[in-house]
């Protein structure tokens, strides 16, 4: 299996998290169990999202697929992108390094 990432973005209209609708927190809570199931499945390896409620603010998901199709179908299918409240842009992607343990950082 290959592995792939599809960053997403949400659309300029909620940006802002101040401007959401309760449709728009339903989809996002749609996306959220989604991706839980899928990683649960061993297909999302690794999925989160930046700070930032800003333009260059955007969320990660790092997946295993058979083919750059199926990681295609896999975030089509994701309800942010597919009901828009998200843009996604896929690449191939491979992981060099993980940790095992995610435990705290020491100095």
């Amino acid at each position: 299996m290959k592995q792939y990432l599809y960053m997403l973005k949400l659309v300029d209209r909620i940006v802002k998290s101040n401007t959401w609708t309760k449709e728009d927190e339903e989809i996002v809570g749609e996306h959220f169990l989604n991706l839980k199931t899928l990683t649960e499945k061993g297909v999302v390896l690794l999925a989160g999202k930046t700070d930032r409620e800003t333009d260059d603010g955007f969320g990660i998901v790092i997946l295993k697929a058979d083919s750059k199709e199926q990681a295609e179908e896999i975030m089509r299918k994701d309800p942010a992108v597919k009901k828009g409240i998200m843009t996604a842009t896929l690449f191939e992607y491979q992981i060099a390094l993980e940790s095992i343990s995610r435990g705290e950082l020491h100095d």
